[in-house]
């Protein structure tokens, strides 16, 4: 049960890494290298279809790395499925007021403000990116460290 619990934390949190980082490195610039109002018409689709996955990978992850914990992994398990999940909290708290602005259908997709809230909206998703990285290396240790026992 423990490995199959580790494993599963381990995928969902690489696959969100994964996805995170595509989105922060080729994505996103890619789309605002088409010009603004392509990109502020990209953006919707975008942030639907990623939203689900995102949310259920964070979750699948946190509660996985909870189940190896209960099955008798270290407490450092939770910590890194709680730093995953992590994202969720910073993404309603932090970034959700972007997403708004970018999701108004009153939004001027040409718009210098636009294109700013575009931006910022990058280095906010970079975060994410950044806190499933190292949710994943700290997991990835925790194999290894296992492994060495």
């Amino acid at each position: 049960m423990r490995q199959i619990a580790e494993f599963v934390a381990v995928l969902a949190c690489g696959l969100f890494a994964g996805a995170a980082a595509y989105v922060s490195l080729v994505e996103h610039p890619a789309r605002m290298a088409c010009g603004v109002e392509i990109a502020a018409a990209e953006f919707p689709p975008s942030y639907h279809r990623g939203t689900i996955m995102q949310v259920t990978l964070a979750a699948v992850c946190l509660l996985s790395s909870i189940a190896a914990w209960l099955a008798g992994a270290t407490f450092w398990w939770v910590v890194a499925g709680a730093l995953q999940v992590s994202v969720i909290p910073f993404t309603l708290i932090v970034i959700l007021p972007t997403n708004k602005q970018l999701l108004s259908p009153t939004l001027d997709r040409r718009s210098v403000e636009t294109e700013r809230l575009l931006a910022r909206w990058g280095r906010l998703h970079a975060v994410r990116s950044v806190l499933s990285a190292v949710a994943l290396f700290l997991f990835a240790y925790l194999l290894a460290f296992a492994k060495s026992q």
